[in-house]
């Protein structure tokens, strides 16, 4: 997948991009980038975005498709963000289903739920409509997503969590596809456990009126940055429901009606004690 087309960036994107890369490479977040541009810069945000990007396809990293992040009005509460936004997904953020996460992986993971739509063709327009969209996807799935902040304290607002590319972690798909054929996704409803109980719920229509009405607007908004989506890409359309915060050792899994469920667990880090033993 090409990247968008990108107008010079401003001459803090450099630094910012630094201080996010240097978060994640360190496991120590970083403050705050928002107040180095104008407030509400959305284009210098992306342009953040982009350098890591782009950094991370010059180290071989794969795309494997999109999300779109804050399309719940409980996640954008839960924010501070007002808005929808996109994000880059990678193959090495991809997790098998009931899969486990090592201990450190990530610096301040939460999980939430969402439907994922796998497509089966391009779509190339800025004016992408629904019918563009369901022709093009091939078939849906249960997804989690685990995202995170390289942002101290999650202390995010839109700049900060676009420039971090869009909060994002990595994912679990369920294994049972479902074609749109077979299902209403503004009608399905989501239940998240941690643990066994129930910590988030939710319905397709809580994700901008429609898991389909996210796509459309993602498809549209990186045809008209010069990136369209493609065939085989794997779409996360939004949460359905409020973030839950991730421990070691908690058990994650979503049911989503007519699509099936995903789950992941977190790892535990070694026992000192018992590795000296050992």
């Amino acid at each position: 997948m090409a990247e968008p087309r990108d107008p010079a960036p401003p001459p803090a994107a450099a630094k910012a991009a630094d201080a996010l890369l240097h978060a994640e490479r360190s496991g120590q977040p970083c403050p705050p980038v928002r107040d180095w541009f104008a407030p509400g810069d959305l284009a210098a945000a992306y342009a953040v975005q982009r350098i890591n990007t782009e950094r991370s396809l010059a180290r071989g990293r794969r795309i494997v498709g999109r999300k779109t992040g804050a399309t719940s009005a409980a996640v954008q509460r839960q924010l501070g963000v007002d808005q929808p936004d996109f994000g880059t997904l990678f193959a090495d953020m991809a997790v098998p289903d009931a899969g486990e996460i090592p201990a450190g992986r990530l610096l301040q993971p939460k999980v939430e739920a969402e439907v994922a739509l796998v497509l089966n063709a391009d779509l190339p327009h800025p004016d992408c409509t629904v019918v563009d969209l369901l022709r093009a996807v091939d078939f849906a799935l249960p997804a989690l997503e685990i995202v995170d902040s390289r942002i101290a304290g999650w202390d995010i607002g839109i700049v900060d969590t676009i420039a971090d590319n869009a909060s994002s972690g990595l994912f679990v798909l369920g294994a049972a596809p479902v074609p749109l054929s077979a299902i209403d996704l503004r009608q399905v409803r989501m239940s998240l456990t941690c643990n066994g109980e129930l910590r988030s719920e939710g319905r397709g229509s809580d994700c901008l009126e429609g898991p389909v009405n996210a796509a459309v607007w993602l498809a549209a908004t990186l045809a008209a940055a010069g990136a369209p989506l493609r065939a085989g890409d794997v779409v996360l359309t939004g949460a359905l429901g409020p973030m839950v915060e991730a421990a070691p050792g908690d058990l994650f899994e979503t049911r989503i009606s007519g699509l099936g469920s995903a789950r992941v667990r977190f790892g535990t880090a070694p026992d000192p004690d018992t590795e000296e033993k050992a």
